[in-house]
């Protein structure tokens, strides 16, 4: 193992858990009345938390299909915005009680880092030839997208938060 590549894993899991962190702050002190006010297209604030855990799963699932030479599941259900996907994620994953949705959003998300922790640093930016529509898909490419995603809805909740719409 190189280490360029275990500092590019460490930067890699630091940046999910920042921006996971930066979205718990925000989420744990917003105010009762805001966390089911719909503010991001369809969604309020318990339905970005819902399709976190959603992508969480996802992306544990994501990399084990990696490391087996398999395009991930998830591809299969593309389509603009992954908006049937995370239709779905937040129908599976949401919960009424609002502090336990936070709980499992970092219960998943501690899953997810103690799995990438496992996988061989050198491992995240292996290329093994599985592509979608292209696109090279490696465990890099793959974490790196959810890290970026993740800190763009830690914008959106927080700007909701201060009384903006979410739409920056």
């Amino acid at each position: 193992m190189s280490t360029q590549a275990q500092q590019e894993k460490d930067q890699i899991i630091s940046d999910l858990i920042e921006a996971r962190r930066k979205i718990l702050n925000v989420a744990y002190t917003l105010p009762l009345e805001k966390r089911d006010e719909v503010f991001l297209g369809l969604w309020s604030v318990r339905d970005l938390l819902a399709h976190l855990v959603g992508w969480d799963y996802t992306n544990i699932d994501a990399v084990t299909a990696i490391l087996n030479d398999a395009l991930p599941e998830f591809y299969a259900h593309h389509d603009r915005d992954w908006k049937t996907y995370n239709e779905r994620l937040v129908g599976q994953y949401k919960k009424d009680d609002y502090v336990e949705l936070l709980y499992s959003v970092e219960n998943s998300h501690r899953e997810l880092i103690d799995f990438l922790v496992t996988v061989p640093a050198d491992e995240f930016e292996t290329d093994r030839g599985i592509r979608f529509r292209r696109y090279k898909v490696t465990i890099a490419r793959l974490l790196q997208a959810e890290a970026e995603d993740e800190m763009e809805h830690h914008g959106q909740i927080r700007l909701f938060a201060q009384g903006g719409t979410g739409e920056e």
